[in-house]
């Protein structure tokens, strides 16, 4: 379950970088960026107005704090309560945003995960992310024995949709991809009147550098909101150009998250220099440990002698052919 207490969630996280990631996906359920990621990626939500698909989510799914504003009560941060997948003999997967959204007049269900990943490189994951995403998918829909249908009723299976957020592509690989089942005929004449419809993974690629807006509108957005930018910029970007609305919790996410962006950097630099400076003493160390070689050597002590107080046979070597140069 995810905690509704901003404080619980960053506590929760062990170090800088998982609590960074942790707000990146807190930030993301916010319903009013939910509206615009399923408007831009679930068909079913295409034509909508932000507002209705607000609308469409659920009274099933648990909203975190509200708004303090009168009438904003239902603009806040969706709180799954179903994030954890837990099969009888097929393992344990955790989803970082899922959710129910409904749809039409006969309040139809789409079941949806959304998952933010910060790299999609099979060489850094050891696996490509396609497969992930399958079994994802497949999960949401094994899950719904039980639950959405019984004995045999397949035809009550509900629509899935996971939805991936990568955001380690270069400069012009912003783009949606799409990963479906593709029915075709491929021998005889039949015409398919039943359409396949129940599982669809989304790819959304958006850049971790950028000179200019993406031509598209979700990712334009999602880049600004991972972006270098300070929170108070993010804000009048997402009011002004996307039309949101900053509810108390929105500007604290983005300021939080802001907040972490700084202090990795912060740290990176850090460790940069505390390793310049074990270098630099490891170096100070060795050359001080040859330089000790060639004092007792000067002293004629034997190879062997010098060896038996710790010192290595290439030290002794350095040391030699550095008193060789010296003559």
């Amino acid at each position: 379950m995810i905690a509704t207490n901003l404080a619980q969630s960053v506590d929760a996280a062990s170090d800088i970088n998982s609590a960074y990631d942790t707000n990146v996906k807190y930030l993301l359920a916010d319903k009013q960026i939910l509206s615009r990621i399923l408007k831009y990626t679930v068909d079913e939500f295409r034509n909508m107005d932000f507002e209705d698909i607000i609308g469409c989510i659920g009274d099933d799914i648990e909203i975190g704090t509200r708004p303090v504003d009168a009438g904003l009560s239902n603009l806040g941060r969706v709180k799954g309560t179903l994030t954890e997948d837990n099969i009888p003999g097929e393992g344990m997967i955790f989803y970082d945003i899922r959710f129910t959204a409904y749809y039409s007049k006969n309040e139809m269900k789409i079941l949806i995960n959304i998952e933010a990943q910060r790299s999609s490189d099979s060489g850094k994951l050891g696996y490509h992310l396609e497969n992930r995403i399958i079994f994802y998918l497949a999960r949401m829909v094994s899950a719904q024995k039980q639950t959405e249908f019984f004995h045999s009723d397949f035809d009550n299976l509900k629509k899935v949709r996971s939805i991936w957020i990568c955001m380690d592509h270069g400069e012009t690989e912003d783009s949606i991809e799409e990963i479906n089942f593709d029915r075709k005929t491929v021998f005889g004449n039949k015409k398919n009147s039943y359409s396949v419809d129940l599982m669809k993974g989304i790819i959304v690629n958006i850049r971790n550098r950028k000179n200019e807006n993406s031509n598209n509108v979700l990712i334009a957005m999602l880049e600004e909101l991972v972006s270098e930018k300070d929170a108070a910029e993010k804000q009048r970007i997402l009011a002004e150009e996307y039309g949101m609305i900053m509810t108390t919790e929105l500007e604290g996410r983005i300021q939080l998250m802001c907040n972490w962006s700084q202090s990795i950097e912060a740290r990176a630099l850090k460790t940069g220099m505390e390793k310049g400076i074990e270098k630099g003493i490891e170096k100070g160390i060795a050359e001080e440990r040859v330089a000790a070689i060639g004092r007792m050597i000067r002293a004629n002590a034997t190879k062997a002698q010098i060896i038996s107080y710790g010192y290595t046979e290439a030290e002794y070597m350095e040391a030699e052919n550095a008193l060789y140069v010296n003559v």
